[in-house]
């Protein structure tokens, strides 16, 4: 399949609400299941309910993928779910890897947070792995806002390739794997924030006996917004995954008084350079008391769920109080080796009931993946400068266009290479639908349409490279190698 990036039409089966079953979600027949559920709106009050025991063990790892995400499932019943698959960069090498070491040779429920390159990187290889060498992909699970990468057209491919069923999935659905329920509770049908994709992250709340995780993605302020204000208190969470890599629009004060985690988690690189976790995030779990484990020093972390108490492992011992995080030892991506216990937290034996917003059940329906509104793109790459590269830097130079309908703020966006040197656009940058815009590798004046990298030598290679595109929170707009 060629994707094309302002027309994309993808037939979807819209997710079914409630399914089961190793080999996918089953489809419905014909008639429509219309859930009778109403949303809840300014929940004040924690339902609960007594849990009765359940057996065998809900393992959740969360795999250190550096300055990305990926999380793996593996439910008392041998079923699986892989959240997300770590950067482009990478393209799904740490994740298979540490999914070959633990034997796991199939994945039930690829579920897709969101399209950014840093969370997909890996899903067209995974894909491909599980489809040719393993045991197959049930079913994939996306929110539906597409991206103009090349990593999320790669992802596509693989789905249509391999005719792996993909679902839109909005709150309201829900997964199924035995005895472990998880709830989609963010987004919701007509989305958040204009369609930003991090604020409509896929939400899921994963409930095994008394015990709740809570996996964010990169919801941030108004994601988390709309979850307190349609579920309250009902977030609570034994273990809550901190949206955007604990960014500083996420996690806040309102959100953690809801969920009042036991434990948070962290999934970003050491030296991001982003500052992920931010200060202000880690400040806000220190005022809760909320102990928070972070992939870049704790390496692996892995939790196991027996319904009631909950074991936390991991590769490295490092701090755990948020305002010192910082102060343990780095553990690169992809280390291996064994997890330790290090504590057990125990529930008091009741689960929050939440109360989904109502869905129209779901048969089988053509769709279109929703096309952001203002989008990046690379319209020309002109990586080989007349006679010398070096003597001739400002004719070496990559034009991006600007090819939504709303113009696009980039003040602080960042064009790097496959070599990490990096150029930011200064502050008010603007590029108005259909514009264009030429950013040189030399040195010069910049105007509102041609900037200037600074660079004394050649960045782009002639025989190719990798162009990427982050806005100003490290989400990535664009990935595109030539």
């Amino acid at each position: 399949m060629t994707l094309q990036i302002q027309t994309i039409a993808v037939v979807l089966l819209v997710f079914i609400a409630g399914c089961t079953g190793a080999g996918g979600p089953a489809l419905d027949t014909g008639t429509t299941a219309s859930s009778t559920a109403t949303p809840t709106t300014t929940a004040t009050t924690q339902a609960t309910q007594t849990v009765a025991p359940v057996n065998g063990s809900l393992d959740v790892h969360f795999i250190n993928v550096g300055q990305s995400v990926s999380t793996l499932l593996v439910a008392p019943n041998g079923e699986t779910m892989l959240i997300d698959t770590g950067d482009f960069r990478d393209d799904g090498e740490h994740v298979l890897s540490y999914l070959q070491a633990h034997e796991i040779d199939r994945i039930d429920y690829l579920v897709t947070s969101h399209s950014d390159a840093d969370h997909i990187g890996g899903n067209a290889a995974v894909i491909d792995y599980f489809e040719t060498q393993a045991d197959g992909i049930g079913a994939v699970y996306d929110p539906g806002i597409t991206s103009t990468s090349q990593t999320y057209e790669a992802y596509l491919d693989a789905i249509e390739q391999h005719d792996v069923p993909l679902y839109r999935t909005q709150t309201g659905d829900e997964i199924q794997m035995g005895s472990v329920t998880s709830q989609v509770l963010s987004p919701p049908e007509g989305y958040l924030a204009n369609e930003d994709r991090n604020e409509n992250s896929i939400v899921l709340m994963t409930q095994f006996g008394s015990t709740g995780f809570l996996f964010t993605g990169d919801a941030e302020h108004e994601a988390e917004e709309y979850l307190v204000d349609t579920y309250g208190s009902q977030l609570h969470a034994t273990v809550l995954k901190t949206g955007h890599h604990g960014s500083g629009g996420s996690t806040t004060a309102p959100f953690l008084a809801a969920v009042q985690p036991n434990v948070a988690v962290v999934s970003s690189a050491y030296d991001s350079q982003y500052g992920h976790p931010n200060e202000e995030t880690l400040s806000r779990l220190a005022a809760q008391s909320v102990p928070t484990y972070w992939t870049a020093t704790h390496g692996t972390i892995v939790f196991e769920s027996d319904g009631q108490q909950v074991t936390i492992r991991t590769q490295r011992d490092a701090p755990t109080d948020p305002t010192q995080l910082r102060e343990g030892t780095a553990v690169e991506p992809g280390t291996t080796g064994d997890v330790s216990a290090r504590t057990t937290i125990t529930t008091d034996g009741t689960v929050s009931t939440l109360t989904p917003v109502a869905t129209d059940g779901g048969t089988e329906t053509e769709t279109e993946f929703e096309t952001p509104a203002a989008s990046l793109a690379v319209a020309d790459v002109h990586a080989d400068a007349a006679g010398a590269d070096t003597d001739n830097l400002n004719d070496e130079y990559i034009v991006f266009e600007n090819t939504g309908s709303e113009t696009l703020d980039i003040s602080g966006w960042t064009v790097s290479d496959a070599a990490g040197r990096t150029y930011t656009f200064p502050s008010g940058s603007t590029l108005a639908t259909g514009a264009t815009v030429t950013l040189h590798t030399g040195t010069g004046t910049d105007t509102s349409t041609d900037y200037y990298w600074g660079s004394g030598s050649a960045i782009w290679n002639n025989g190719g490279d990798t162009i990427t595109v982050t806005d100003n929170t490290g989400g990535v707009v664009v990935e595109e190698t030539y």
